[in-house]
């Protein structure tokens, strides 16, 4: 366990560099209009990160000790296939969430 006084110097410092980290683009920046390259970046920030939180889960589960199944396949495919035809994110994200219920239901395994 850790003691008091770190936890509460970590909670600080983690609380203070986050404050400051959004100050540089709100304080600083706010009242600026940012460059057309910047900008231009800025818009492939989701899509480069939801991928990046959603593989792992798909590809390394931690649910079944890191083995692949197909229910998790299957939802990630779902997922993909919906979000290529529609460009939505909100229904890529319902396919996905369904088709993982339906199979682990298929599957008898707990959700």
């Amino acid at each position: 366990m850790i003691d008091k006084t770190t936890l509460w110097l970590v909670i600080l410092a983690l609380g203070g560099g986050s404050y400051l980290l959004r100050f540089v683009f709100i304080g600083l920046v706010g009242d600026r209009p940012l460059p057309a390259w910047l900008l231009r970046h800025l818009r492939y920030t989701a899509v480069a990160v939801l991928p990046a939180l959603i593989a792992p889960m798909v590809l390394w589960p931690p649910a079944t000790g890191g083995q692949i199944d197909l229910p998790r396949l299957a939802a990630a495919l779902a997922a993909i296939i919906v979000a290529w035809k529609t460009r939505s994110v909100i229904g890529s994200v319902l396919a996905g969430g369904g088709t993982l219920y339906l199979g682990l239901w298929l599957a008898g395994l707990n959700l």
